[in-house]
């Protein structure tokens, strides 16, 4: 096992849920990005044999650690907030 990765056990407070396995992707890979190990719950109840499940069933949630939950919970907020907006104008090109 890789030391940097998180343990399973440590990851317990949900910070984000959809029913929607892109969307949770996604801050999954935002909140990684910033350094906040996560890990999915209930990806694979989400879909099952190519068809998308309603309701309960089918809700992915984005976990964190303890310690981590008040950062990723502010993050999320910031993300919400447009904090990480580009403007239309913005130099997406590196130097």
């Amino acid at each position: 096992m890789h030391d940097e990765w998180p343990r399973m056990d440590k990851l317990g407070r949900s910070v984000f849920s959809s029913g929607d396995v892109s969307e949770a992707e996604q801050v999954r890979a935002f909140l990684e990005a910033a350094g906040v190990p996560t890990m999915l719950s209930g990806e694979s109840l989400a879909t099952t044999h190519g068809f998308r499940l309603i309701g309960r069933s089918g809700k992915v949630e984005v976990l964190v650690s303890d310690e981590d939950e008040e950062r990723a919970r502010a993050l999320l907020a910031a993300a919400d907030a447009g904090e990480f907006r580009l403007d239309e104008d913005a130099d997406l090109e590196s130097s």
